[in-house]
């Protein structure tokens, strides 16, 4: 007899709680769609408002916490989720579909995240600056915003969540988190760790559910300072829109049509591993993917070969198998997308070197498999050039120049991340100058972000604020001035600054 499939709540307020109105969605393994992870909440704006109203209440005395033991908390979660790691690793992989490998890296970037920020809840560092008054002083604070809505996405369902909640947390704030439906079972480890290293009731609160039902009404709520999303461009326009209403501070991060450049002196076994790991890691469904492969003229052929040759034997199959390379597309839709850009790029006159094609053996027929899609002679012009896929298929466009290789690179609509391999350091400068991208790799894939540097984009990437570093402050926080006059009398700054004595 088939095993139960558990039943998933919200987390509201401290309590596990059923949505308003009882129903629920399936979530299932991409790898096999027989294996049904679990239902989950399919909530609406009433369990929204329940999660909004705890926030709110719980600001008020979680503000007041010293921003040191905020950040001891958030270090005890990050321990809980090192202690935890396998087994979160085995459910991400599982309801998204990429190798262990990659989840068991996308925990440990949790872990990371987690000890980072603890740190910075004693490093919320303010100015002291000389008044241009006598007898009174002037400084700067960081102060919290209030309640922050979290939307996060599928594709790194561990690493993205603590991105958003850690510093949210540290710098005072109580969250409503949103996660991915194809991915709720991560955030739910994540909350669970939370209520079980004490965090208070309504701090943290999560809901399940669609865009609608969820997302829009959380953006709506007028008792929402802030929301944080990272998904697609099209979604991102449309949060802007929704809360310049209402002034919400709004933090996006979205699209990437990541290119790396190799340039003939480059080591090409080197960049051939690199391009390898940005193409086609996470299956391609990463916002830092490498979707353009920019190759100088001179050893185009060879390098063009060397990459089907080694594409053309990844092992691609279920995640949770330790000798997999490449899992699948995270849902049917996705795998369609990344099928009908194979046709679109055929129309336009790109070759197809290898794959297209969707997998549909023993192993794979149950699942969303596609194979590592390689184009080559892709132009400027061509849709797979200018638009992101999000998926396993990468172009290979000829170049003759380091000038029309930087041009193309940043001939795009995004601005994300941007790479190039090789020698001369004269050219790795110029790139690390000129590439318009908010990531830069030199010798390296255009994958690899650490949590400790500012992570995000230029142009439709993002909308300028920044995730990951001390840079996050500006966005979880407010700044506020703080003058103190102990003269004994009213002093009229910039009109009684005459008066002032001069030293002699």
């Amino acid at each position: 007899m088939a095993k139960k499939a558990t039943v998933y709540k919200n987390f509201i307020n401290g309590q596990w709680v059923a949505c308003k109105s009882g129903k629920t969605f399936v979530n299932v393994n991409p790898a096999d769609t027989r294996d049904i992870i679990g239902h989950f909440q399919d909530s609406g704006p009433e369990d929204v408002n329940a999660a909004v109203k705890a926030a709110k209440e719980a600001y008020k005395k979680w503000r007041l916490v010293p921003a040191p033991k905020r950040g001891e908390l958030v270090m005890e979660l990050g321990l809980w989720l090192k202690k935890n790691k396998e087994r979160i690793a085995r459910d991400a992989t599982r309801e998204m579909g990429k190798i262990l490998k990659e989840t068991r890296g996308d925990v440990q970037e949790g872990i990371d995240c987690s000890l980072y920020w603890a740190g910075e809840g004693r490093r919320q560092f303010g100015e002291t600056t000389p008044s241009e008054l006598p007898n009174k002083w002037a400084m700067s604070v960081r102060q919290p915003i209030g309640v922050c809505g979290l939307i996060t996405p599928w594709n790194f369902p561990m690493a993205i969540p603590t991105w958003k909640m850690m510093p949210a947390l540290v710098c005072g704030n109580t969250v409503v988190i949103k996660p991915a439906s194809l991915t709720p079972l991560s955030v739910w480890n994540l909350v669970k760790g939370a209520e079980e290293v004490g965090f208070p009731s309504g701090v943290i609160n999560y809901v399940t559910g669609g865009g609608r039902g969820v997302g829009t009404p959380l953006c709506d709520h007028p008792d929402v300072s802030l929301i944080s999303f990272t998904g697609s461009t099209e979604v991102g326009r449309q949060i802007n829109l929704a809360c310049a209403k209402d002034f919400k501070r709004v933090g996006l991060e979205m699209g990437g049509k990541n290119a790396v450049i190799v340039m003939d002196d480059a080591d090409l076994d080197l960049a051939l591993e690199g391009v390898l790991w940005g193409a086609f890691g996470t299956t391609g469904q990463r916002c830092t993917a490498t979707s353009r492969c920019l190759v100088h003229r001179k050893v185009y052929d060879k390098f063009l070969a060397m990459l089907a040759k080694r594409a053309k034997a990844l092992k691609v199959g279920p995640g949770l198998d330790e000798s997999t390379e490449m899992g699948p597309a995270v849902d049917e839709g996705q795998l369609n997308t990344d099928l009908e850009y194979v046709q679109i790029a055929k129309k336009e006159g790109a070759k197809l070197v290898c794959g297209g094609k969707r997998l549909t053996g023993p192993k794979h027929k149950n699942g969303f498999f596609v194979e590592p899609t390689i184009f080559a002679d892709v132009t400027p012009k061509m849709r797979l050039f200018k638009e992101e896929v999000f998926g396993p298929v990468l172009a290979v466009v000829p170049f003759r120049t380091f000038e029309e290789a930087v041009a193309m690179q940043n001939d795009c609509l995004y601005g994300l991340s941007g790479a190039i391999y090789t020698r001369d350091v004269n050219n790795a400068f110029t790139a690390m100058r000129d590439i318009h991208t908010g990531l830069c790799y030199i010798n390296a894939p255009t994958i690899g972000a650490e949590n400790h540097l500012p992570f995000g984009g230029v142009k439709q990437t993002g909308n300028g604020h920044r995730e990951g570093g001390k840079e996050a402050l500006d966005l979880f926080s407010e700044w506020k001035a703080i003058y103190v006059d102990f003269s004994g009398h009213l002093q009229k700054a910039q009109i009684d600054t005459d008066k002032i004595v001069k030293v002699k």
